[in-house]
């Protein structure tokens, strides 16, 4: 295995995937500082995301054309400039245009590392690789949240964005000067009317909304859940919601070695079918312990198809490998930016949770049976 370039793609997916949730921890002091409320705060999170969304597909077609490598040296020195504009911004919406400008060169990094990854790879390195650059991705995520409470008493907020700026201008330069050239391999690159009329694409998109954009809806609302369902102090609940997102380090991975192991479809089936079980668990509740073994299950079943995903998208078009995958992953990012504000309307007209649930529970268990169909014909 190519350990340079494993080592240079998990070091960018860290640096980029920061910034999906650096806000986060410095919202009580950017609502002290220009004294906006909870939606506004919200609207932080639904700006990047938008914006990454969008660049998906994009973000991957010049991958595809001008080489990944290009694209995550210009888009990573996006990333570390948007952070440093946000750090002097002087009001509300210069917050919510430099969250959003952020979003469009983390769309870039997402889509042209995941293109670097399959440059780089083959045969059953690939999967694994894959995996690790997506374990990257959650570890930049979830590391943020951690780490920005403890800059905060020191550098402020803007300390605190200014640290993330940091983080992407090292990890550039390092990825600059020393990252291994991705493989250059001769594809017909196909129509792109033929990419967005693939059924399968659209399918592998489906699964992605019931495993990264459930784990994301679920991660919203499970501090919350815990809050206020067993009485929990934030502190703690935030620790123990936290853990559906950070065992995708570990579970993207483990899907990428058991790539070697069994079919795709097999492997998608039982993780969605363990995540719908998982929601009714959720949903059910009664039992703390009961409650902590559904989040545990969640976090690994939403993380196990990562890697066959992409990398099954990337055969099926690889000459549009980036752009592909940008797709997949735009489907994915829909449940996020429609679930988690469904999620808090129903528990708002029901009064409880159990309907929300149970709603994202039916979603991964028809996307479970759907993966019976996923072709495995290259």
């Amino acid at each position: 295995m190519n350990k340079r370039a494993l080592v240079a793609g998990c070091a960018v997916g860290f640096a980029f995937s920061a910034n999906y949730t650096n806000h986060a921890p410095m919202v009580p002091a950017l609502r002290g500082e220009f004294g906006f409320d909870n939606a506004s705060a919200g609207l932080l999170t639904t700006g990047i995301f938008l914006t990454h969304a969008l660049m998906q597909i994009p973000g991957g077609r010049l991958a595809d054309r001008f080489g990944p490598v290009r694209v995550l040296t210009f888009a990573l020195a996006w990333v570390a400039l948007a952070n440093l504009a946000i750090a002097f911004a002087g009001s509300y919406w210069l917050l919510l245009f430099w969250k959003a400008f952020a979003g469009v060169g983390t769309g870039a990094c997402f889509t042209a590392g995941a293109r670097y990854i399959v440059s780089s790879f083959e045969g059953r390195d690939l999967h694994v690789a894959q995996g690790f650059f997506g374990g990257s991705v959650v570890l930049g995520s979830g590391f943020v949240l951690f780490a920005i409470p403890q800059l905060l008493g020191a550098f402020g907020w803007r300390g605190g964005f200014a640290g993330s700026a940091i983080v992407a201008a090292v990890v550039w330069v390092g990825w600059s000067f020393s990252a291994p050239p991705a493989a250059s391999r001769a594809h017909a690159s196909g129509s792109l009317s033929e990419m967005l009329r693939s059924r399968q694409l659209w399918l592998l998109g489906l699964i992605q909304m019931a495993s990264f954009g459930l784990v994301i809806v679920v991660g919203t609302w499970i501090t919350t859940l815990l809050k206020t369902a067993y009485q929990l102090p934030l502190k703690q609940a935030g620790l123990m919601g936290s853990t559906v997102l950070l065992l995708g380090i570990v579970s993207r991975p483990l899907g990428g070695w058991l790539l070697h192991r069994m079919r795709i479809r097999i492997l998608v089936r039982y993780a969605l079918l363990a995540n719908a079980a998982a929601c009714g668990a959720l949903a059910w509740g009664h039992s703390m312990e009961l409650t902590l073994a559904a989040i545990i299950v969640l976090g690994v079943g939403c993380g196990l198809p990562y890697a066959g995903l992409f990398n099954r998208a990337a055969a099926l078009f690889p000459g549009r490998a980036g752009a592909a995958m940008g797709l997949v992953n735009m489907v994915g990012i829909l449940m996020i930016l429609a679930g988690a504000p469904a999620v808090g309307y129903l528990a708002d007209w029901t009064g409880q949770f159990r309907s929300s649930f149970l709603v994202l529970g039916g979603f991964s268990a028809a996307a479970g049976l759907s993966a019976a169909a996923i072709s495995e014909k290259q």
